[in-house]
This record gives C-alpha cells, structure tokens and sequence, in this order.
C-alpha cells in the first residue's frame, strides 16, 4: 500500500462523510488529506446516481482526486455500495476509525449519530460486543436540532449548558418537543432548559453502557461536538472520556484504515 491513496465514505442517515487519507510509505501511519460532510439528500441528488445494485458517485464534480481505492460503509439496510469500491459494516469501521484516532485498543465506542447510535466493546483492538438503536431518535442528533429549534438556539450555544438541568423525562423525541414546551411555559430559564435537554441524552444512554465494562468511553459521532453531553457523560458514568479530533468523520476514517 505504499504511497496508495484511499477514500472513505461513511453514507449516514443525515449527512454523507468523505476523508482522503493516504499512506506516505510501507508501514507508515496514513495521514488525513482532506474530510467532507455533505447533507445526505444533498449528496445523492447532485453526486449519486444508482445503476443496477450498486451507487455511482461523481467524484469529478466532488472535486475529489481519482483515488486507487475507495472504500465505503453507511447507515443500515438502505445504503448501497459504492460503484468501484468495496463496502465494510459500519461497526467495524468505527472501531477502525477509533483505534486510528485514539491509539486505543481497549475500550467502549459511544457512537452518536444523526438518527441512531451505537455502543460497541472493544477489547485488544477486536469488536466483542454491541449495541445499537436505529428505531428511536431520543438520543441522536436529530433529538438535539429539534430542542435547538424549539429554544431558538444554535447546537453549539446548546453545547455550552450543564449546571441546574430541568427534569425530561419523556423518552420519545416527539412527545419530548411537548415536554420541552411545558416548561418554557412554567417559566424556567434558557440555561436550565438546555442543559435539561443535553442531561436527557446521557440520561438515556447510561442504561445502556451497564452492560459495557471498561473504565474508558471513546465518544463519537456528531453528538460528540456537544461538550455539555460529553461533560455530564463523563460524570454520570464515572468512567474517563475521550473524544478523538473528528468524531464526526471517525467511520469514513475507519474505511480507509481497512487492510
């Protein structure tokens, strides 16, 4: 693989995530050159096309280089595979991508993307368990716009609320729209609501981890980018977190660290 360059493509439920890497020489460390976050409906209407079973993409009109391989995963049943490339499951390329950005080999993947999330024990760099839920967006992405969208904030100003969280405790993303507007009613400050809102997320994942020991979480997906949900995880788990420098990007990094 010496000198190859390798592009990964992680087809999610929101958006569709591209990282270029390339491996300088034998048996050294692939660099990132170049990631990508394209709105996922965006991504197939200008730059996808399907024929027969499988996807192709534009890359000409991506403004991506010809690449000698191209490796892709995505988000459940409905992705199809990359045209030119081979496709891995999308848990082993998150475990890559963790193990690329982390140098870990033992811990707990807490993955958050836009409408699912996934909880994967890593032991010696291998995949022994998981978990995942692809059927309710309480703890996704999603669930964070819309609360952003009913407080009128932006997801970044919702990231920075921790202390004082006001009780949710409707387990749907819906009826919690609902909850939330309840209490804008009551009168409860921005800053309690917000933080109320990010506490519901670990509040629902915590459960979930009980099964999982390890004291390191390595936390991902685009949810990783809300510090006050990585903060208050940290603490209501008692166990040491690590966010890699590109949560977001951590399953398209997986792809090109496949051998």
């Amino acid at each position: 693989m010496s000198g190859e360059t390798v592009c990964g493509i992680d087809l999610g439920s929101r958006s569709v995530k591209i990282a270029l890497m390339r491996r300088p020489a034998e048996g050294e460390r692939l660099e990132i050159l170049r990631l990508e976050s394209l709105d996922t409906i965006r991504f197939y209407r200008e730059y996808g096309r399907k024929q027969g079973e499988k996807l192709v993409v534009n890359f000409e009109a991506l403004g991506l280089p010809v690449v000698e391989r191209l490796v892709s995963t995505g988000y459940g049943r409905n992705t199809l595979e990359l045209a030119g490339g081979e496709a891995i499951p999308e848990l082993k390329a998150h475990v890559l991508g963790a193990i690329y950005q982390t140098g870990l080999m033992d811990f707990t993947l807490v993955d958050l993307g836009g409408q699912d999330s996934k909880i994967i024990q890593v032991r010696k760099g291998k995949m022994i368990d998981f978990m995942t839920n692809d059927k309710c967006a309480a703890s996704s992405g999603r669930y964070l716009e819309n609360m952003a969208s009913v407080l009128d904030v932006t997801l970044e100003e919702l990231g920075q609320y921790v202390e004082a969280p006001v009780e949710l405790n409707s387990t749907c993303a819906v009826f919690g729209e609902s909850e939330l507007i309840g209490k804008i009613v009551e009168g409860f400050p921005l800053a309690e609501l917000a933080a109320g809102v990010n506490a519901t997320i670990v509040k629902r994942i915590l459960p979930l981890l009980r099964s999982f020991a390890g004291e390191v979480l390595v936390f991902t997906g685009g949810v990783a980018h809300n510090h006050a949900v990585g903060k208050l995880l940290e603490t209501e788990s008692g166990r040491r977190i690590v966010i890699p420098q590109e949560p977001q990007f951590n399953g398209a990094i997986g792809c090109c660290c496949v051998s």
